[in-house]
């Protein structure tokens, strides 16, 4: 197996770079056995083990049901500074169309998001600084279960993660098949939408499609709700702020029955928003629309609007923090400080909510230029030495050893107090 020909500054990736090989056989093994969130048995076994062998000082099991955490303290831990490391584990329910050795060995489950890099990643960065110790505090490597979909993040939250593991910040990071490799994206603000889904249950009067006039026809309803709700982006949400409303699903009557006109009809879709105030304001304005459009044709509609993940919102002294981290690992000139945000979502959303921090994205030119959620995505290897010095970067740079001191973002805000 080559060594990587990416090429960063700094111990860490040097240091790291020397068992590339390794952390790339245990990623592929992963995508090899993928499962879907809080049935991450295999992947958390398999994190255990590595991370037994790597000589972390303790490994906690079963937060958040099959996610799992790896204490390392540093040379020193007179500063009690705390930082946590998160990568998600959990697969995608979606079949493999690639045809590589690694390829997925469990129908209808794949690694289509590159979960199992992340992993890959922060165990190796586990590795070197078990092995290094190069900072004075303790650094918390946090592997999640059930990202896509599952609250994984909210499960280990509820569990207590934070009372047990009381950091003090915590950061993640995800690959970007949309960045070269070799480079790095973050900002000081939202970095991905708020996810909320959106039920709306129209109800009508049912009868023979010969007959309409004796009907209140849902369909047509939902039809002009559809068209309906697009205004209320365009004609209620301020230009400078963000939202999108997606009409995904519709459902009404029996593809058999092609006279009767159904008494129901459910729209399903989703919401996707920046802010607080913006969610608010378009779940009012859908709810008052939709009852409004629904009773001008004699029919009524309920709006059941439910809050999947909050925005992901970085800390401002944090993001910083973490763009000087990787500056000085890949140059500035590889490193977007004010990258665009995502209208995806993303679970680490709610430990950002608890915790200060940042999320960032590594670039990784994925595989036959195929992006996330697709068939033929593959994780970069090469990646793997630089998204672990990263990680590594964090822990040493946020909690430096006396000899070596770097200023914080916590060490920086106290000083200027």
């Amino acid at each position: 197996m080559n060594p990587s020909r990416l090429q960063a500054a700094g111990r860490p990736f040097a240091h790291i770079a020397r068992f590339h090989p390794e952390i790339t056989a245990l990623r592929r093994d992963l995508h090899a056995h993928p499962e879907l969130g809080f049935e991450e048995v295999y992947t958390s076994g398999r994190v255990r083990e590595a991370l037994k062998a790597c000589g972390v000082d303790e490994i906690h099991s079963g937060i958040g049901q099959t996610g799992l955490v790896g204490v390392i303290r540093g040379r020193s831990t007179a500063s009690g500074r705390m930082i946590g490391l998160r990568a998600d584990m959990d697969a995608l329910p979606m079949g493999e169309d690639n045809d590589f050795a690694w390829r997925s060995s469990r129908s209808g489950l794949m690694h289509g998001c590159g979960h199992d890099g992340h992993t890959a990643m922060l165990v190796g960065a586990a590795r070197y600084l078990a092995e290094t110790r190069n900072f004075d505090g303790t650094a918390v490597l946090i592997f999640q279960p059930g990202e896509e979909g599952y609250a994984g993040a909210r499960a280990m939250i509820e569990d207590g993660l934070f009372e047990r593991f009381p950091v003090q910040s915590v950061y993640a990071m995800h690959n970007w098949p949309g960045l070269p490799a070799g480079t790095i994206g973050t900002n000081r603000g939202a970095m991905m939408a708020a996810a909320d889904r959106i039920t709306i249950e129209v109800t009508g009067k049912g009868g023979h499609g010969a007959h309409a006039y004796l009907t209140i026809d849902p369909v047509l309803v939902a039809a002009h709700l559809i068209t309906a709700v697009q205004s209320i982006v365009s004609r209620n949400v301020r230009p400078i702020d963000a939202a999108v409303i997606s009409i995904c699903a519709v459902q009404a009557g029996d593809l058999g029955a092609m006279s009767v006109v159904p008494g129901k009809a459910t729209l399903v879709g989703t919401v996707r928003t920046f802010s607080s105030r913006v969610q608010e304001q378009v779940e009012q304005r859908l709810t008052e629309l939709c009852a409004a459009v629904a009773a001008g044709f004699g029919a009524s509609a309920s709006v059941k609007f439910e809050r999947i993940y909050p925005a992901t919102i970085n800390t401002a002294p944090e993001a910083q923090f973490a763009g000087d981290v990787a500056e000085a690992l890949v140059g500035a000139h590889n490193v977007e400080r004010n990258m665009e945000p995502s209208m995806g979502a993303e679970d680490f959303s709610f430990m950002l909510q608890k915790k200060a921090g940042a999320y960032l994205r590594i670039g990784q030119d994925a595989r036959g230029g195929a992006f996330l959620h697709n068939s033929r995505y593959d994780f970069n290897d090469e990646i793997l030495p630089l998204g672990a010095a990263l990680h590594a970067g964090l822990i040493e740079r946020g909690m430096p050893l006396a000899e070596s001191a770097t200023v914080s973002p916590q060490q920086a805000a106290t000083s200027a107090a």
